[in-house]
């Protein structure tokens, strides 16, 4: 088995390649790619218009690393959280959130986290891998389908917001995204996907420099170097003005407005002095701040803010001309909000 490659690592043209290597016509190459990725066949066995012969060879020769959703949990609020099961039996987390007009797909990117955002608890776990670009594809496929089943209605939107630092597994994660909005994919519009960094900025200028077409959020949290280096220590390598040169050069390219995810924390960032600070630093660009509810991950040190401060931070932003939303969080109860993917079941 170590021996065989997964197939799904070939372009097409490689697939043509192999086809006509093997005597046979480059269009069977065609039809191989288009049942791995259009119809996101799990088996050779299932290629109904390729002769049982052809099959055979694929078998011998090839490897579909599938994903398998091991356990599926419900919330009360709909929100539907899969365990997901690798070819070499680790796991990660997916999220499917339904609201009244839309069902989006939180998928992962690593195993594990490459950073140690101290408030999350997949920054606990430590990073085993990448994951490559069919098992974030197959993540996708796994949620449109729940979406159709539960909720009947295909998935509207996907945010790379599950476990892992996106911008880390930089190559993959773009050449997942590709395969999602190719007509030869699932033919979904980039504008309905967005793609969550902490902030890598060297990875910012690069995806501004290819012209991406989907959304950007930024994990902020704090607009003072010393805070954020607190609750996020890689802020020491990456710190506010590099990051912040690397969203203006964004906005220069893309002309796309940026959000900012935003949790606030009691006694952490819920001073005057932290607002103000966020102001100044959202003034560049068009941007929108997500406030969102947090997701205790149980040791008490992070603590939901006051009312008064959440309010503060509202007041102030819409003052200043900045777009504001509160995210309530969806999935507590099965541990499938912002911050809680940590392969607990």
């Amino acid at each position: 088995m170590a021996d065989k490659k997964d197939i799904r690592a070939l372009t097409k043209e490689q697939l043509r390649n192999f086809f006509v290597a093997q005597g046979d016509k480059a269009f069977r190459g065609n039809q191989v790619y288009e049942w791995l990725w259009k119809k996101s066949a799990h088996s050779f066995e299932g290629m109904t218009n390729i002769s049982k012969e052809t099959r055979d060879m694929l078998e011998a020769n090839f490897t579909i690393n599938n994903i398998r959703v091991d356990q599926m949990q419900r919330s009360t609020d709909g929100t539907i959280k899969n365990a997901v099961k690798l070819h070499d039996d680790l796991v990660v987390e997916s999220v499917l959130i339904p609201t009244e007009t839309r069902t989006t797909a939180c998928v992962s990117s690593q195993v594990g986290c490459s950073l140690d955002c101290r408030f999350c608890a997949t920054a606990r776990l430590k990073r085993m891998r990448n994951l490559n670009p069919d098992e974030i594809y197959d993540q996708v496929v796994a949620i449109d389908n729940q979406s159709r089943l539960y909720h009947d209605r295909p998935l509207s939107n996907i945010v790379f917001m599950g476990m892992g630092e996106p911008l880390m597994n930089y190559n993959n994660v773009l050449k997942a995204i590709e395969m999602i909005t190719s007509e030869e994919g699932l033919g979904m519009s980039p504008k309905r996907i967005t793609v969550s960094t902490s902030g890598v900025p060297k990875m910012i200028k690069k995806m501004a420099d290819e012209d991406v077409r989907f959304k950007l959020a930024v994990s902020l949290h704090s607009a003072i170097d010393e805070v954020r280096t607190a609750i996020m220590p890689f802020n020491s390598t990456f710190p506010l003005k590099d990051l912040r040169e690397a969203l203006e050069y964004w906005y220069a390219k893309t002309k796309n407005r940026i959000t900012y995810e935003y949790v606030v924390w009691r006694g952490i960032n819920d001073s005057q002095k932290d607002v103000d600070a966020l102001v100044k630093f959202c003034k560049f660009a068009p941007s929108k701040v997500n406030l969102i509810e947090y997701n205790p991950i149980d040791d008490g040190e992070f603590q939901q803010a006051s009312d008064d401060a959440l309010n503060r931070y509202i007041t102030t932003l819409e003052k200043n001309g900045i777009t504001v939303t509160v995210r309530r969080s969806r999935g507590k109860d099965i541990d499938a909000a912002c911050g809680q993917l940590a392969n607990k079941s």
